[in-house]
C-alpha cells in the first residue's frame, strides 16, 4: 500500500472514529440520529440529529496535532457556506422539517499530544478533549 493511501486510510479512520464519538456524545444529550454523511452537490454534513422539533447539522473535526491550527479553526467560512447550502438542500428534500428549529453545531476533538495516525489504531486510548460548540455558525 502506498504511503499516500495509508495516510488517507488512517485519516479516514480517524474521521470515522471522531464522528462516532460525536454521535455518542450527542445521543447521551437526548439527540437522535437522523442521518450520517448527508451529501449534496454542494458538500456534506457529517451528522444530522433531531431532538423534539430541533434539528442540528453537525460538523465533526478531529485534529491529531495543532501544527496547522485547532479543530474549530478548520471549519472555514467556505466550509460553512457549503454546509448551509447542503442544509437548505436537505430541508428541500424533507419539507416536513422546514418548520423545525435548525442550527449548525461543531464537535471538535483535539488530541492533547501529536498523534501518529496509524492503521487500526484505537484513538480512544489516547488523551483528547471533546468540545461541543452549539450554534458554531449561523445562516448569516
Amino acid at each position: 500500500m502506498s504511503q499516500k493511501l495509508k495516510q488517507q486510510t488512517s485519516s479516514s479512520q480517524l474521521g470515522q472514529w471522531a464522528e462516532q464519538q460525536a454521535l455518542d456524545y450527542l445521543q447521551q444529550r437526548g439527540f437522535e440520529l437522523f442521518q450520517r454523511n448527508f451529501h449534496s452537490r454542494f458538500g456534506e454534513i457529517d451528522l444530522i440529529l433531531q431532538r423534539g422539533e430541533e434539528l442540528i447539522f453537525v460538523e465533526v473535526k478531529a485534529r491529531s496535532n495543532t501544527q496547522f491550527g485547532h479543530a474549530l479553526e478548520m471549519i472555514t467560512s467556505a466550509k460553512q457556506q457549503r454546509m448551509i447550502k447542503t442544509a437548505l438542500y436537505f430541508l428541500a428534500c424533507y419539507p416536513q422539517y422546514q418548520a423545525f428549529s435548525c442550527r449548525f453545531d461543531a464537535v471538535c476533538i483535539q488530541f492533547k499530544q501529536p498523534v501518529a495516525k496509524m492503521l487500526q489504531q484505537d484513538f480512544s486510548q489516547l488523551p483528547y478533549d471533546l468540545v461541543w460548540v452549539e450554534s458554531a455558525f449561523t445562516l448569516d
